[in-house]
Formats: C-alpha cells, sequence, structure tokens
C-alpha cells in the first residue's frame, strides 16, 4: 500500500488516463440514465396493469435483476406489453452489463490502472542525496560486465533507459534502473548528475554526442565518458563535452595483436604498469623442459618472475615444483633488464617471417594488422566483404570457411590466426577449423560475450579475449580507483595503496600468495618502483602495491585486505 500515492499520482497525471476516466464516467452516466428511464417504464406498465403500489426502490430492483440475468421471478408483467418491455431490458442488460461494462472497465480504468502500477515501479527520480554513482546509458555486454566490476568496488551506479517495458524488465532482473529519455536534460538532473563521478555512454557515435552535450548542459565536471566507433567521431565527441573517449574496437585489435608469440622463445611484452613489464614466453625446446621453477632458478639467473603460466587457455599460478613442459607458456615480470635477461638466455630462433593471418577486415581486425605493423610482423587479413579492402596486398577477399582462401593467406606456414569476427559462433567455428588445419599453429581469438570465452578455450583457442571485459576493466580504469591493466582474459595488474594489514610485514610473512592467488610483483615508495622485491623486505607503509590475479584473485584480495 505505501506504493499507492506514486501509483495514483502517475495514473492521474498520465493524459492518457484522465482521457480514460472520462470515457468511463460517460458510460457510467448513460447506463445510469437507462437504468432510470427502465425503472420509470416499469411503474408506468405496472399501472397499466393495474399494480401501482411498487415503490421506487422495487423498479430499480426489478430494472437490475432483469439486466443482469438473475430474474428472480418474484415480479412479473401479466400483459404482453409488459413481456416484450421485459426482453427488451434483458437484451439491453446482456449487451450493456455483460459485454460493454467489463470491457469498458477493463479498457479504460483497470489496464491502465494496472499499467500504472508498473510505471510506477520503475523509479524516476534518483534520492537527493545520491552522490558518488557511476550514470548508465546502454545496457550491453560492456555495461552488464561494467556492473559486476562497480558492485565489486562497491560503486554505486543507474542505468538510464528510455523504454518503460525494458526498465520493467532489469528492474525485475535486478538492475538499478531510472526511466527517462536519453537526450532529456531532465533526466540527468533527476539523475543527480552534478553528483556523479561519471557519466559512461556506451551507445553509438551520434547518441553519444547527444547526451555529452546534454551532461554539459547541467554539469561542466562530471566526467563523461563515451565510446567511438570511428576515427573521425572522437573529435566530435571531445567538442560536445566528452573527458575520455574509449575506441574499443581499435583497444581489442592492439590487444590481440599483442598476444602473438611469433612461433619462437622470445619474452614478448603483453602489459606495462610503469616501469614493471609483463610479458609472455613460450617455453619451446629450451634446457627448462622437464624442469622445476625451483631448478631452473629463473629470478636467480634473470631476476624475473615467474607469475604463472597458461593452461587449457586458464591462468594457473606457479609454485616452485611446477614442472616446465614443451610448449608451457609463461607468464613473467620483471624491468625491461629482465626481460632482455631472460631473451638472451633462452633465445632459440628468431621470430617466424611468415604472415599472421587476421580473419575480419572490420573495425578489430584492422586495428590488430596496425599493432602487428608497429611491432614489424607481416599480416593478410581474410575479409568477406570487398568493399572493405584497403590493400590488395595484404587482403584476401572470400569466406574464411574455405580452405582455399585460407590456403591463399598462408594459414599452413602461419605463426598465429587472429580471429575477430563480431559473432561468436563464427569465432567458435573457424577456430575449430583452424585447429584442426594447424594443431600446432598460435589461435587468438575475440569473443562478444564473456560466456563464450570458455567455449572457445575448449574449441582450440589459446588466447581468448572478451570485448566485454576489455571494455569494463577500460571504463573502470578511468574512475579514481586503482589502476587497473587487463593483461588477458581473467588476468588483471592493478595499484592499491598497501593496507594496514601488510604495512611493514614482508611478502614471505603476509603469504599473500597462499591466501588470495595474488602475486605483489612490485610496489612504489617514494617516487621509486621496486620490481620483483625480495621475499623478506618489509613493505612501506605508504607503498603503492602492483598486484597480479585473476579477476576472481583480485576480488579475494579486495575482500582479504581492503574492505
Amino acid at each position: 500500500m505505501k506504493f499507492l500515492p506514486s501509483q495514483l499520482y502517475h495514473f492521474v497525471q498520465y493524459r492518457p488516463s484522465r482521457t480514460n476516466i472520462v470515457t468511463l464516467l460517460r458510460f457510467v452516466f448513460i447506463l445510469g440514465a437507462l437504468v432510470t428511464l427502465y425503472a420509470t417504464l416499469f411503474h408506468y406498465i405496472m399501472a397499466m396493469e393495474g399494480h401501482p403500489e411498487h415503490s421506487w426502490v422495487t423498479g430499480f430492483y426489478w430494472t437490475l435483476t432483469v439486466m443482469s440475468t438473475l430474474g428472480f421471478g418474484d415480479i412479473t408483467f401479466d400483459s404482453d406489453i409488459g413481456r416484450i418491455f421485459s426482453i427488451v431490458v434483458l437484451l439491453s442488460g446482456v449487451v450493456f452489463l455483460l459485454i460493454l461494462l467489463p470491457f469498458t472497465f477493463i479498457e479504460f480504468f483497470y489496464a491502465p490502472w494496472m499499467a500504472a502500477q508498473n510505471a510506477a515501479r520503475a523509479p524516476r527520480e534518483l534520492p537527493p542525496d545520491t552522490s558518488g554513482h557511476v550514470i548508465l546509458t546502454r545496457f550491453d555486454t560492456v555495461t552488464q560486465a561494467l556492473i559486476g566490476r562497480l558492485n565489486q568496488y562497491h560503486y554505486p551506479y543507474v542505468l538510464l533507459v528510455p523504454e518503460l517495458d525494458e526498465a520493467l524488465r532489469l528492474y525485475d532482473a535486478g538492475y538499478k534502473v531510472l526511466l527517462g529519455d536519453l537526450d532529456n536534460p531532465e533526466t540527468y538532473r533527476q539523475a543527480r548528475v552534478e553528483q556523479a563521478i561519471m557519466v559512461a555512454a556506451t551507445v553509438n557515435d551520434r547518441v553519444n554526442t547527444n547526451i555529452a552535450f546534454t551532461v554539459r548542459e547541467i554539469s561542466e565536471t562530471v566526467p563523461v565518458m563515451t565510446t567511438a566507433n570511428f576515427r573521425a567521431s572522437v573529435d566530435i565527441l571531445e567538442l560536445a563535452g566528452s573527458t575520455h573517449v574509449l575506441q574499443l574496437g581499435d583497444m581489442m585489435g592492439k590487444a590481440l595483436s599483442r598476444r602473438v608469440i611469433g612461433g619462437d622463445s622470445l619474452a614478448h611484452v603483453i602489459g606495462q604498469f610503469d616501469q614493471l613489464l609483463v610479458a609472455e614466453a613460450t617455453v619451446g625446446e629450451s634446457d627448462m623442459v622437464g624442469r622445476t621453477l625451483r631448478e631452473v632458478e629463473l629470478r636467480e639467473r634473470t631476476g624475473i618472475t615467474v607469475l604463472g603460466f597458461w593452461a587449457r587457455g586458464r591462468f594457473e599460478m606457479a609454485h616452485p615444483d611446477t614442472r616446465i613442459t614443451k610448449g608451457t607458456v609463461l607468464v613473467l615480470a620483471g624491468s625491461e633488464e629482465h626481460v632482455w635477461r631472460y631473451n638472451r638466455l633462452f633465445f632459440e630462433e628468431p621470430r617466424s617471417d611468415e604472415p599472421v593471418v587476421i580473419i575480419g577486415g572490420g573495425r578489430v581486425g584492422r586495428a590488430a594488422a596496425r599493432g602487428l605493423a608497429e611491432r614489424g610482423m607481416d599480416y593478410r587479413i581474410v575479409e568477406l566483404l570487398p568493399e572493405r579492402m584497403r590493400d590488395p596486398e595484404k587482403y584476401v577477399i572470400g569466406d574464411a570457411a574455405e580452405l582455399s582462401v585460407l590456403e591463399q593467406a598462408g594459414i599452413m606456414a602461419a605463426p598465429a590466426a587472429i580471429v575477430t569476427t563480431h559473432d561468436d559462433d563464427t569465432n567458435i567455428y573457424l577456430t575449430i577449423y583452424i585447429r584442426r588445419l594447424r594443431p600446432g599453429i598460435q589461435i587468438i581469438s575475440r569473443a562478444v560475450l564473456e560466456r563464450n570465452v570458455v567455449t572457445l578455450h575448449r574449441a582450440g583457442a589459446d588466447v581468448v579475449m572478451s570485448y566485454a571485459s576489455m571494455g569494463s576493466n577500460a571504463i573502470i580504469t578511468l574512475l579514481n580507483r586503482s589502476n587497473v591493466l587487463m593483461l588477458a582474459e581473467g588476468l588483471d595488474i592493478f595499484e592499491v595503496p598497501a593496507p594496514a594489514a601488510l604495512a611493514g610485514k614482508s611478502l614471505a610473512q603476509a603469504a599473500v600468495r597462499n591466501k588470495t592467488n595474488c602475486s605483489v610483483v612490485a610496489w612504489t615508495s617514494n617516487g621509486n618502483m621496486t620490481i620483483n622485491p625480495n621475499p623478506n623486505q618489509p613493505i612501506p607503509a605508504d607503498a603503492n602495491l602492483i598486484v597480479i590475479g585473476s579477476v576472481d584473485a583480485e576480488a579475494q584480495f579486495l575482500e582479504t585486505y581492503v574492505t
């Protein structure tokens, strides 16, 4: 019952509801007039038959019992005129009471009332004291993943939804929604945009421009993050008021290109956090094969730390007794000098000169090609649509599901294949196909939906990067919290101030890895970064820790030491 006032308010304020009420009242007035007429004629005909003793209450009683087809039979007419009148009253009662009245009531009152009840459930305004929240403007794969990260880091949010049915669906699913048009300044006032810490616009370039411009009418200071599909839109979005413009397609392509190992045993950098480098290296045929990490003594020989390794697409933490096998992909952390020492010690052969095969010539595929070119690696793009061709020497036009097309692109000799289409079903199909053609090739695939990451790994992909995870992590990084860098799907590097529970303790004493499956690989103190600190060295109280771990491990670390 606490919602009744708001339901009545929305029901009465809604113009169609007021029109419906007027229509219903008109029908009730006509029905009342008809009943009164029939009651009057009842007295007149009864007087004609010699029964003038009936009261007005009796007249209305007879009229309603006949119109409603109850027909008690306690009062009847003797003449044919009376019986004909009874038939007319009965038939009109069937039409008005049994057909028109229920239809009119449902159509003009009950259905609008239920709609008003539903509409009242969808919030239209946040409480005045709301602050520190993130305003989202679209429910898609990126924002769905972002909401999970916001909940993880305890950031309040609100999702603007212009359609009532969609708002109610999301509201019932447990999301925090606000009903309102994206181009209406009043929507952002009701969302308390001046007290928000960010507006994240992830629609298309034109709508994002409108959102940024509309928000700037209300607040000149709130950060506005917008996504851009086209490079030409970046300047326009910035002119409209965007604080940050993310080209997620370019970011995904560059991230995929960084994961290409190239068929050698060199350590290739896949992420950088200030002076700290994170690299991947395939063991290949080196003398590490068959030995444990304790026996190899990589830290003593190169200064580098082995964080873990990739096994069937999952990141596994490394331990001193972890045995290295042929083809093991190690995840390493260290300075530029540490990586150089590793490469000098375990260099086997130069990088393959054969081109990397990129399947899909869209924004992600073209960005991956640019990333490979920056690394000095050759590539061939397989594209189905001829109008997407940019360079005839680098493109192969045709269906990647056809063997002749893949052979023309050089799949039989390529060190790696990058699958970049925007359809996960297609990516899974092509991954299985390429893995059967070339069991030893490195396959790097894009996943649109997070739920398909595991499926792509099962299909044979060595590396899978989720568009949703990458986009949500990029947005999280822009918030005023610890820096976060996604190294691979499910593996993050993040920075947090040293928790009080760890200050003054050494890593060996704290046993962070054993408790949380995270590795503290560096810390900064007094402007200096200590990379791969001595396990027995105390953690400075004013230090910022650089931590690497999976998403679950990161959540465990924050829950154990921060929250």
